[in-house]
């Protein structure tokens, strides 16, 4: 296995402190062999901390442990984690290649890590040709949707979910808009009930907290997929999980199902949290308030500021070394799995040496991986949380932050952090009422009381060319929604 050439490495790591050395692993988080645990109570509180630690003391790439300290190596430079992503010749995305199946490190049966780095026939785990017959379907499946009408059904719901809360004058945003809103829209995408929102939203977050339930959490997630794809086998419609069916590709059932399971839960988590950080920024960093309401930034550039700063998955799971190699000045093992630290490398001061400049107008960030791996639905959540964010704000001018900015409060997880709570304040104002044409008057009656028959059109002269009665509003916003 050849080197990666010199123009791929970012930093210089500098000499690496011996296995164990206590001066080189951050407080508390220490583990076996030198490797720092991206669990526990330092990787929960200031991940973002840890990662500088990290890169201080090994360089781009730093050995790590997940939870049950199972190994691995974090990625921290952004040169690295592009190298590893789109290096498919020396980095599989199958865990299948991972060695700790073998070594007895994992209990696939118990871990809290299998819904993340376990096997799933799904294109994530997927190379070469296998990874291009999956991706092609999912692809065909996003991109069936025209973004104008998915725009305004997004704004529909923004409106409903805004309605349960306007009169009161206040609300915490996290837990009764931002967490709502895209798992409303990827369950009607998917062809899902709307009903099925709400615990399909609390399965998803305790998925990615890698806890005792995640089994559970997984489980529940794949069991009501199973249930749709029946549906659709038997009724298709106009909905990813249809598309996924009718695709040349000939996915199976089990295909198709874990398929709208990576498209529910990377979709869902990324979404809520680049709303929340959105929303946080928007009410509390000056540059992003001024410049909103003078003007300067639009809301999409907000939200690709964030994706550099805040990115909504911190960790990616996992590529897994072909054979032996060296990245980042560290020797890799063939069958050695490595993280792609999006969060960290975002942050390199190799290629953010200042990194409070403004990066708006740059999609160069790593927030949706790269590669052939990079995620195929981003634009559906920038759509969702541009649209669901533009629609909060139309209707709630005013809205403010009801705590001090410091009291705000997350929660980490090895893949992601989380904003707690976003509680704010406006003046209560009435729900939203749908814009319906207003009906035409009446014509007027005629001498012997029967209404009058309505003008005749002087290029129209038969009265059988006049369109038929409309059904109602619902009706036809439903139909111009999906209308391609």
């Amino acid at each position: 296995m050849t080197v990666p050439p010199a123009e791929n490495t970012a930093t210089e790591p500098g000499p690496v402190p011996p296995p164990g050395c206590p001066a080189h692993t951050p407080a508390g988080a220490a583990g076996t062999g030198g490797a720092t645990r991206l669990y526990g109570t330092v990787a929960a509180t200031d991940p973002m901390g840890l990662y500088e630690e990290l890169r201080a003391a090994h360089g781009p790439v730093a050995p790590v442990l997940l939870d049950g300290d199972v190994r691995a190596w974090l990625v921290l430079g952004y040169l690295e984690n592009r190298d590893v992503a789109t290096r498919s010749t020396h980095f599989s995305r199958d865990p299948r290649v991972w060695h700790g199946w073998t070594s007895g490190e994992i209990d696939p049966a118990t871990s809290p890590l299998m819904p993340m780095i376990g096997w799933r026939p799904d294109c994530v785990c997927a190379d070469g040709e296998e990874h291009q017959r999956l991706r092609g379907a999912v692809t065909a499946g996003l991109d069936q949707f025209d973004h104008h009408g998915l725009r305004r059904h997004i704004t529909r719901f923004a409106h409903e979910l805004i309605d349960g809360f306007c009169e009161k004058g206040e609300v915490e945003l996290v837990s009764r808009f931002t967490e709502h809103l895209p798992m409303l829209t990827l369950t009607h995408l998917l062809g899902m009930s709307d009903e099925s929102g709400p615990q399909l939203v609390h399965a998803a977050r305790d998925l990615f907290k890698a806890t005792e339930t995640s089994l559970a959490s997984n489980a529940y997630v794949l069991e009501s997929l199973e249930q749709l794809v029946a549906v659709k086998r038997a009724q298709p419609g106009f909905d990813i999980a249809s598309a996924l069916m009718a695709h040349p590709a000939n996915l199976t059932d089990e295909e198709v199902q874990h398929h709208l399971r990576l498209i529910l839960l990377a979709g869902y988590e990324t979404t809520a949290n680049l709303m929340s950080n959105v929303l946080r920024m928007v009410l509390t960093d000056p540059r992003f308030r001024g410049s909103l309401a003078g003007g300067q930034m639009t809301l999409p550039e907000a939200v690709e500021q964030v994706l550099w700063d805040e990115p909504p998955l911190m960790v990616c799971p996992g590529r897994w070394a072909k054979g032996d190699t060296t990245l980042g000045g560290q020797r890799i093992k063939a069958g050695d799995m490595l993280l792609l630290g999006l969060a960290a490398g975002n942050v390199d001061q190799v290629i953010r040496p200042h990194g409070s400049s403004s990066v708006h107008h740059n999609r160069a960030h790593l927030s949706f991986s790269a590669g052939i791996h990079e995620c195929p639905g981003q634009e559906i959540g920038r759509i969702i949380a541009d649209a669901g964010i533009d629609t909060l704000l139309a209707r709630l001018p005013d809205i403010a932050l009801s705590i001090p900015e410091a009291d705000l409060t997350w929660r980490s997880s090895t893949w992601a952090r989380h904003l707690t709570a976003l509680p704010v304040d406006f003046a209560p104002r009435a729900p939203h009422v749908p814009d319906i044409p207003a009906p035409l008057p009446a014509p007027p009656s005629r001498s012997g009381g029967e209404p009058a028959a309505p003008p005749r059109p002087e290029n129209d002269p038969d009265p059988r060319h006049h369109p038929a009665p409309r059904s109602s509003w619902r009706s036809r916003v439903r139909r111009l929604l999906w209308r391609r």
